[in-house]
């Protein structure tokens, strides 16, 4: 049977290869953190240090319960998702966790933090809009929420899961001693002052830019009834 590039990158395919991803660099990463020093040699900043490789361990698990949690809500809640937003979702976690942190792209990649967090931004903007589309087409729904309404649902709960991401940044830099936050820099030097909160505040900033553009874009598709969001369009699956 001849296999295409249709047949190749179907959306269970690239689901499959990101999670496959995650579980190979935990093993890597686990073999390299045994034997990894807990303080780099003197003057040499090209040596990975234990925290370096916690760090990965900690988002590549967050990855696999990121993926694990598409098969819950799938299986258990009975949503339909659509595949243009789980292909985006696995993308996503691929770009920001094994090429971020695996693999430096964060230190190596001018603006690719920024880049993310504004994509993450719009996209859980479009997920907040699909959301509380859900909530009010069900049965037992009474009202009809406006545009406006609707608008400000997905924007706040956009920034609001900015700031949790945010949180668990600084809770896993606490505890752990990560730089997730990247209040230092790759060869450890702390910065100080506001070099030290930039990364966290531009964060925070440009979900707020992703989230506002998106929540625009809804508020307009649903005022003059347009359909540019129904791809990205939680369903709940149809009980046969």
């Amino acid at each position: 049977m001849k296999l295409t590039a249709k047949k190749i990158f179907t959306t269970k395919n690239v689901l499959w290869f990101v999670l496959f991803t995650f579980i190979v660099s935990i093993v890597f990463i686990l073999i390299r953190m045994y034997f990894a020093p807990t303080i780099a040699p003197a003057g040499d900043v090209t040596v990975r240090v234990k925290g370096d490789y916690v760090l990965m361990l900690l988002q590549c698990i967050v990855g696999v319960f990121a993926i694990a949690l598409l098969r819950f809500l799938k299986r258990k809640v009975r949503l339909d998702i659509p595949s243009v937003m789980l292909v985006m979702y696995a993308v996503f976690l691929f770009c920001a966790i094994f090429l971020g942190e695996v693999r430096s792209f964060y230190y190596h990649v001018p603006y690719w933090d920024t880049l993310l967090h504004t994509f993450s931004g719009a996209a859980l903007g479009a997920l907040g809009f699909s959301i509380i589309s859900l909530l009010n087409d069900s049965r037992s729904s009474l009202v009809s929420l406006s545009p406006a309404f609707v608008a400000l649902f997905a924007f706040c709960f956009a920034v609001t899961l900015g700031a949790i991401w945010e949180i668990y940044e600084f809770a896993a830099d606490y505890l752990f001693g990560t730089n997730m936050q990247k209040y230092a820099l790759e060869t450890g030097e702390a910065l100080v002052g506001q070099a030290a909160l930039f990364d966290t505040m531009k964060d925070v900033i440009v979900d707020t830019i992703g989230a506002g553009t998106i929540s625009l874009i809804g508020y307009l598709s649903l005022k003059y009834q347009k359909d540019w969001l129904d791809h990205f369009r939680i369903k709940r699956e149809k009980v046969s």
